[in-house]
């Protein structure tokens, strides 16, 4: 594979998290055995390896099927075809882990159990809007409010 075969970006601007793929690898193996870190460099390295490798099969089953995205099928179909057809199975069961616990659970955000009515969340969206803009132009938009508070309060 070309290093530039990336999405235009070289090969040294691809990477996984090293911290994770340590804890990863860590998590992996008997708590007696230690692993050098060339080794887990090397680790992480087959891994985006890997990665390139079935993301690259996927796109092509997902071309030769005529279509645009890249779907679930498509990587199974990948592991196949590249001779990886034993772990499928366990992928899947992954796969449809991650289903039941991200996609088919409700989207807990920041104001999980917080109950407004329209009007407040709109207004709690507008503060939010102008912090973000007074950020945005150092503090500028913070103080113009400042001072436009006090003529009202004097």
């Amino acid at each position: 594979m070309d290093p530039m075969d990336i999405v235009g970006k070289s090969k040294d601007d691809v990477s996984l998290p090293k911290a994770t793929m340590f804890k990863i690898i860590k998590e992996m193996l008997p708590p007696d055995v230690r692993v050098a870190r060339d080794a887990q460099d090397l680790l992480v390295e087959c891994c985006v390896e890997f990665i390139n490798l079935v993301s690259s099969e996927s796109n092509e089953v997902c071309c030769r099927e005529e279509k645009r995205t890249i779907a679930p099928e498509h990587v199974l179909k990948a592991l196949e075809v590249l001779g990886f057809g034993e772990y499928i199975e366990e992928v899947y069961a992954a796969y449809e882990q991650h289903k039941l616990d991200t996609l088919d659970s409700p989207k807990v955000g920041k104001f999980a159990g917080i109950e407004m009515t329209e009007e407040e969340a709109l207004a709690e969206q507008q503060r939010m809007f102008a912090e973000a803009r007074a950020r945005m132009n150092n503090g500028a938009s913070v103080q113009r409010q400042s001072d436009s508070d006090r003529s009202l309060d004097g």
